[in-house]
């Protein structure tokens, strides 16, 4: 029989694809990475993958064993969801949104988890297809997506229609605000913020806004916990959903500007059919419903 702790790694490893990444999720070294895949590479007889500097392939074993190692997970997790299915406070659930929703939600997960020491939360920021693959596979037990899914295998509940907010620094003037002016205070851009500027400018200045290619970027970040930190700092404006907003922790430095025409997005709960049954489950997406009305209410 292989090895579970090497198979482990090994899956983990494929799923990460960085041997760095993998020891600081396994709490492991790296060369205790590489050691657990030559030891399983030579319980199997042959390579596993094939390395290309800092990033590898896998063999047709390694695609084999892959596959083997996700089953076993999968079949694993499945056990623990029947022993723990009853108990709202105990096991593992898997949760997927985006980086704003994440903000919003994570500090009532952590009260939830005051009171419930034998529940462990996994709360993951990823794209909308991302999350819904996961749930459909059952690598996530709820997730948040912007459109309702069109799957059989899903049950799908409305959470909100969340505005899409237009920040600017508290002490910038906002009447009679024109995209002139927004242009001379420069844009905190972010990966979904060409986007939201398509929405929510194409809406209320249709006869100027030429697309978010042409707006003047102030600065760029990534990380979703500092994008409104340079608009605090009076360095330029953002566009963000509320949940985003709300979550700064330094509200009174920044303001959101209502537009003549605004834009929401609709926010759905997502989950399998049967996984909504277990005590857990229903119990996080009461929570999660719980985080939305506080944002319909706010």
């Amino acid at each position: 029989m292989l090895n579970a702790i090497w198979l482990d790694t090994f899956v983990t490893l494929c799923e990460l694809g960085h041997f760095t990444r993998t020891a600081d999720r396994l709490g492991m070294t790296q060369p205790g990475v590489s050691q657990h895949l030559r030891k399983l590479e030579d319980q199997i007889g042959r390579p596993l993958i094939l390395r290309d500097g800092k990033s590898f392939t896998l063999t047709p074993a390694g695609e084999s064993i892959l596959r083997l190692g996700t089953d076993r997970r999968n079949q694993e997790r499945a056990l623990q969801d029947i022993i723990d299915a009853d108990d709202p406070n105990a096991g593992q659930i898997f949760i997927g949104c985006s980086g704003s929703f994440a903000m919003c939600l994570y500090p009532a997960l952590l009260t939830k988890m005051q009171v419930a020491p034998d529940l462990v939360v996994h709360l993951k920021a990823a794209p909308q297809d991302s999350i819904l693959s996961a749930v459909l596979s059952g690598d996530m037990d709820v997730g948040i997506v912007t459109q309702k899914p069109n799957h059989p295998r899903l049950h799908a509940t409305l959470l909100v229609k969340e505005e899409l907010c237009l920040v600017l620094p508290a002490n910038v003037p906002d009447r009679d605000l024109s995209l002139a002016a927004l242009d001379d205070l420069g844009f905190v851009a972010h990966p979904d913020g060409p986007a939201y500027a398509d929405e929510l400018f194409s809406l209320n200045f249709p006869d100027n806004y030429k697309g978010a290619d042409r707006l003047r970027i102030r600065t760029f970040v990534n990380q979703i916990g500092q994008i409104l930190l340079p608009v605090a700092e009076g360095l330029g404006y953002t566009i963000l959903p509320k949940s985003g907003v709300d979550s700064f922790p330094r509200p009174h430095d920044i303001k959101t500007v209502p537009l003549p025409k605004k834009r929401h997005h609709t926010l759905w709960l997502i989950t399998q059919k049967n996984r909504a049954q277990f005590a857990r489950v229903a119990a996080v997406m009461q929570l999660i419903n719980g985080v939305a009305q506080s944002l319909r209410q706010s």
